[in-house]
C-alpha cells in the first residue's frame, strides 16, 4: 500500500510539469503560436489541459483511495474531512474540464469563454482576413463592399448568416450580387479606409457602418483615450487574480460581473464629439471613404448603430456625423428609429455583448435594402 501511495505521488510530480507548463506558460516565457492566437482558444490546446488535469484527479483519487479508505489506521475524524475535500475536488476538477469547452460571447476577447466562442463560431475567414465566405463566378455580379467594425462583422452572432450583410445579400439576390463583409473588430474609421483601399474588389456599391467610438483614433491625436481598464486588477487577494485569469470555471465567473464602469465609454464619446479639434480631422477621415465611393462611382450608403441600451444618448454624441453624410445627401440608416418594436434585451446578443442581435441585423438589412431599391 505504501509503494503505491508513493508511486501516486511521483506521478503527481511528474504530471506538475505539464500542468504548469499549460496553465502558466508566461511564467517560463513560452508562447502558444497557431492562427489567431490571443483571439481565439486553441481545443487541441484545451484538449491537453483538460487531460493533464482529469490525470491529476485520478492520482489523487487513488491516494485517497490507498491512503484512507485501504488504511485500517486512518482517523475517523481525518477520513470523514479527506472524504468531503476529494469529493469537492473532484467537482471543482470536473466543473474546470466542462468549462474548458462552454462557449459565451462577450464584448471583446478577454474571457476564456469568449476566446472559445472565437475559435467555435468566428468562421470561415478569408485570405484577406475577415469572416466571410470567398466569392466565386462573381464576374457578372455587381459588388456590394460592407465596411465597418464588430457589428459588421457580426460579433456575437454564431451564424454569419444572420448578419446583416448576408441578409442583404439574399434580399438583393445572390444571382445578380455579391456582398463582401469587411468588418473588423476594433476597427475604427481610419482602419476602416485603409482596409478598403487594400481591398483587392473594387465596389459598385459601398456600405459603411457606423459607431460612436469610430473617432477613437481622431482623439487619441488630441490626447483623449478611453480609461485603461485592466482585468482582474480588482481582484484585491493575492494571487487570485492569476488564478481566475488562468482557469475556466473562476473565469467564467468572473465575468458574469460588470467589471468595466459604462461612464468610461459615454464620457469619452461625449466628449469626442463635442471637440472640434477631434471632430473636425474625423470628418476629414470620412471624407476619405465618401471620396473613395466618389471615384469608383459607386453608390454609398451609411448604418449609424448606436448604443443599443442607450439610444437616445447615442444619437445626441452622433449627429455631427449624421449631418456630414445627410449634407451630402448619403442616404443614411438612422437604426434607432427602427428599434421600437424590440425590447432592449433582444436588441443585443446576450447579457455580457452589448452587439446588435440577429433580429436587430434583420432590421438593418431590411432599411438597406429599401434605400437601395428606392433610388
Amino acid at each position: 500500500m505504501i509503494s503505491k501511495l508513493v508511486t501516486s505521488f511521483v506521478r503527481l510530480v511528474i504530471l506538475a510539469v505539464p500542468m504548469f507548463f499549460l496553465f502558466f506558460p508566461d511564467k517560463i516565457n513560452i508562447t502558444f503560436d497557431y492562427p489567431y492566437a490571443g483571439l481565439m482558444d486553441n481545443f487541441f490546446i484545451r484538449l491537453a489541459k483538460a487531460m493533464t488535469l482529469l490525470f491529476v484527479l485520478i492520482e489523487l483519487l487513488r491516494i485517497f483511495y490507498y491512503g484512507v479508505i485501504k488504511n485500517p489506521k486512518s482517523n475517523k475524524i481525518v477520513a470523514n474531512i479527506a472524504t468531503l475535500g476529494i469529493m469537492t475536488v473532484w467537482l471543482a476538477g470536473l466543473l474546470e474540464i466542462a468549462f474548458m469547452f462552454i462557449s459565451q460571447s462577450h464584448e471583446g476577447d478577454l474571457s476564456k469563454a469568449s476566446q472559445i466562442w472565437f475559435a467555435k463560431y468566428w468562421k470561415p475567414i478569408t485570405p484577406e482576413g475577415y469572416r466571410d465566405f470567398p466569392k466565386t463566378n462573381t464576374e457578372k455580379k455587381k459588388k456590394v463592399l460592407v465596411l465597418g467594425d464588430s457589428f459588421a462583422a457580426g460579433h456575437g452572432l454564431n451564424n454569419t448568416e444572420d448578419r446583416f450583410s448576408d441578409q442583404l445579400e439574399k434580399k438583393l439576390g445572390a444571382d445578380r450580387y455579391a456582398v463582401y463583409n469587411l468588418g473588423v473588430s476594433g476597427s475604427d474609421t481610419r482602419d476602416e479606409f485603409q482596409r478598403l483601399q487594400k481591398f483587392p474588389i473594387k465596389p459598385d456599391v459601398l456600405v459603411l457602418e457606423y459607431f460612436p467610438n469610430d473617432i477613437e483614433k481622431a482623439a487619441r491625436d488630441a490626447k483623449l483615450t478611453l480609461t485603461e481598464f485592466k482585468p482582474y486588477d480588482d481582484i484585491k487577494l493575492p494571487g487570485v487574480g492569476s488564478l481566475v485569469m488562468r482557469f475556466y470555471l473562476p473565469n467564467f465567473i468572473y465575468w458574469q460581473f460588470p467589471h468595466m464602469p459604462p461612464a468610461s465609454i459615454t464620457d469619452f464619446v461625449q466628449k469626442s464629439y463635442t471637440d472640434t479639434t477631434i471632430l473636425h480631422p474625423h470628418l476629414r477621415d470620412l471624407q476619405k471613404i465618401v471620396d473613395y465611393a466618389h471615384a469608383n462611382n459607386a453608390p454609398m450608403y451609411v448604418v449609424m448603430v448606436p448604443f443599443l441600451q442607450n439610444v437616445e444618448k447615442s444619437n445626441g454624441y452622433t449627429k455631427p456625423i449624421e449631418d456630414f453624410f445627410i449634407n451630402q445627401k448619403i442616404p443614411v440608416v438612422r437604426l434607432s428609429e427602427h428599434l421600437g418594436n424590440i425590447p432592449p434585451k433582444e436588441r443585443i446578443v446576450g447579457k455580457n455583448d452589448g452587439h446588435a442581435s440577429a433580429k436587430v441585423n434583420t432590421v438593418i438589412a431590411d432599411e438597406l435594402y429599401k434605400k437601395m431599391k428606392g433610388q
